[in-house]
């Protein structure tokens, strides 16, 4: 369910998560090692997130990367 704040829309970290198709730990962790936005908590707890900052988080889960063994290209 997302949260309207000063009549814009966010959305909850859990929602993303279920976007995603990833656990919340999961989110958290790429936040930490900021592959995604960071968020903004909204009442000193909840972690909301913006629509752009949804479409960020949904790209980055749904990337492809070349995969690499031993440092180099696995063909």
């Amino acid at each position: 369910m997302s949260v309207l704040v000063n009549e814009k829309e966010f959305f909850t970290a859990t929602e993303i998560a279920t976007d995603v198709g990833v656990v919340r730990q999961t989110l958290w962790r790429w936040r930490q090692s900021g592959k995604i936005p960071k968020g903004h908590r909204f009442r000193d707890r909840q972690i909301l997130f913006t629509q752009e900052e949804r479409e960020l988080i949904r790209d980055y889960a749904h990337k492809l990367e070349p995969a690499e063994v031993d440092g180099r290209e696995n063909v």
